[in-house]
């Protein structure tokens, strides 16, 4: 499955906010890569995680793996396991495109390594 076929499985207003979302990843972080990991659609620059979404009860849950860095107040940081953050849409018009914008920029600047955690037992290093 690839991110079109995640979102087309989605009701109409999820698939909104997702497409939106996409689209805003894909045109700001073009070096990314993207595929579905654990279910859900991911953006890696160099085989790192950096950002994606995933379907919850409460909205689309946009999550940027390296998110608490960002010093950003509507990204709410994750467990306090990891570095995470993230923010929940209900509805597509909830975007801020230019918030996103600066997140993404953020994401490419701002990076913990995660593709090596395991190897390092779940200690975090700062990349970048």
């Amino acid at each position: 499955m690839d991110t079109t076929a995640y979102n087309g499985k989605l009701s109409p207003a999820d698939k909104a906010i997702c497409d939106v979302l996409a689209e805003e990843i894909n045109k700001h972080l073009p070096k990314a890569t993207n595929k579905i990991w654990h279910a859900h659609p991911v953006w890696f620059i160099e085989e790192n995680p950096i950002v994606g979404y995933s379907k919850l009860k409460s909205g689309i849950r946009l999550m940027f793996w390296s998110g608490v860095g960002f010093d950003e107040d509507q990204l709410l940081p994750g467990t306090g396991k990891f570095k995470d953050a993230s923010i929940t849409y209900t509805s597509e018009d909830q975007i801020n495109v230019k918030d996103l914008k600066r997140w993404l920029r953020k994401a490419s600047d701002i990076q913990w390594d995660y593709k090596n955690v395991v190897k390092r037992k779940g200690v975090l290093e700062r990349l970048k």
